[in-house]
């Protein structure tokens, strides 16, 4: 059995030249809504790098926290940034014996901030740490490099 459009082409097209404008209406305005709401990227340098995680932990440890008992290979600090960590507190602990907690926290901002500048970042790490080799002095290059045996 066969049904029969008893629409007509007239109700069709009514239908179809309302539901393009408003396509056209939906995709416009959806069109000027690019913003996800997500800040821009920011870029970090190892200056501000080092000043979030030295005078974190530094505040952390003021506090007497918990975490701040981890080593500074769980805080993810570099040795010169551990150094700046444990001369910042020794300053912040005697600041704030004397003038209180607030005073001892912008103290470590302060002077985290100005030591981790003038450090660059402050990156160096261990001792155990050594500088990638120059291309052709490390192992497996020049003299040192595997002999070669001809085809069997």
């Amino acid at each position: 059995m066969r049904f029969r459009d008893t629409r007509g082409a007239g109700s069709r097209r009514a239908a179809t030249g309302f539901a393009v404008p408003a396509v056209l209406l939906i995709l416009l305005s959806a069109g000027g809504c690019s913003d996800s709401g997500s800040p821009a990227p920011h870029s970090s340098t190892p200056a501000d790098i080092c000043t979030g995680l030295v005078s974190y932990w530094a505040k952390e440890a003021l506090k007497g926290s918990t975490w701040a008992g981890l080593d500074w290979e769980q805080k993810g600090l570099s040795n010169e940034q551990l150094e700046i960590h444990d001369d910042v507190l020794s300053e912040a602990r005697a600041t704030d014996r004397r003038e209180g907690r607030e005073a001892a926290e912008r103290l470590v901002d302060r002077e985290t901030r100005r030591r981790c500048e003038a450090a660059r970042g402050a990156t160096g790490s261990s001792e155990n740490w050594r500088p990638p080799a120059t291309p052709g002095t490390g192992p497996g290059t020049g003299s040192q490099r595997p002999k070669r045996h001809a085809p069997m």
